[in-house]
């Protein structure tokens, strides 16, 4: 009797555990990574592989693509929360913001970083753990000529060419129209990703997914469905998008080099010389000779 009495109360104490934590107050979800809201001018929303991405395609001949760190003061911009307000209090509002790159603890790159034409990190050709080290990885960069590409480090290294704007991360996505060998079609290791890819020397294209993606799924976007013959990663996790006042993507994340987008000004059609219309002398009125009927 007592044996039946003791698995009766344990049976009830075992029940009465499991509605508490059926019903128990559980903490609210946290908030999405995605936040809402239109979308800038350059940018759209791209469906490929059940995942969807925001693309945004640079002209070059419209706008203008920089790479920034730190401030006036040396410290890096941490967020791009605070780049965006500083370009603001600058009086050079940005239309773009996005996370470019790996970074250290403190901040600072991971490998080459050229600003305004001025190396401020080194190019980093070591064989070491982690995403930037599988080879090959690249470099995106601004030429002097004010065209754009992405290299594999090697051969960045090889053709020293003349940048005014340059961030290297890793891994490359597409090689010369070829996805990077080391990814599997569709692997497991799966994060919100962002990159960057040209199409051509004139058209940068920004990509970041709203949802987590494969490397392999990654790559091809740029190459199949975006047109790049050439990307490159740039992060993940802490991947994030601003347009400038608020964030697209991503929140309150740390970021080491940034890539921005902002306008070029425009020339007034005013500022070409305008030939006088009465470039020829007109005689008087009484010289000409009188009508005749």
């Amino acid at each position: 009797m007592k044996r039946r009495y003791g698995a009766a109360l344990l049976i009830a104490v075992l029940l009465a555990a499991a509605m508490a934590i059926i019903w128990w107050p559980r903490s609210p979800a946290p908030p999405p990574l995605v936040i809402g809201g239109d979308l800038p001018a350059p940018c759209r929303n791209v469906a490929f592989e059940a995942v969807t991405y925001v693309v945004c395609e640079i002209d070059l001949r419209t706008d203008s693509v920089g790479v920034f760190h730190a401030g006036g003061d040396g410290k890096p911009f941490g967020s791009l929360e605070a780049f965006d307000k500083a370009m603001m209090g600058e009086g050079r509002p940005v239309l773009l913001a996005m996370n470019g790159g790996m970074y250290h603890e403190d901040l600072s790159p991971v490998g080459l970083l050229v600003e305004d034409g001025v190396e401020k990190s080194p190019l980093n050709l070591a064989d070491a753990e982690g995403n930037f080290f599988l080879k090959p990885n690249g470099v995106f960069l601004l030429g002097k000529d004010g065209k754009a590409a992405v290299m594999e480090s090697s051969a960045y290294a090889a053709a020293k060419p003349d940048v005014a704007f340059a961030t290297q991360s890793g891994p490359m996505l597409v090689i010369a129209g070829a996805l990077h060998p080391r990814f599997e079609a569709n692997g497991a290791s799966r994060y919100i990703r962002n990159g960057v890819g040209v199409r051509d020397g004139n058209t940068v294209v920004l990509a970041i997914s709203r949802s987590e993606v494969s490397f392999g799924s990654f790559a091809r976007l740029f190459r199949d469905a975006l047109g790049c013959n050439n990307a490159l990663f740039l992060d993940g996790t802490v991947s994030a998008l601003s347009d400038g006042k608020r964030m697209i993507i991503g929140g309150k994340y740390p970021a080491g080099p940034i890539i921005s987008v902002s306008a070029k000004p425009i020339t007034p059609a005013s500022a070409k010389p305008i030939a006088p219309v009465s470039a020829k002398p007109i005689a008087p009125v009484s010289a000409r000779k009188p009508a005749t009927e």
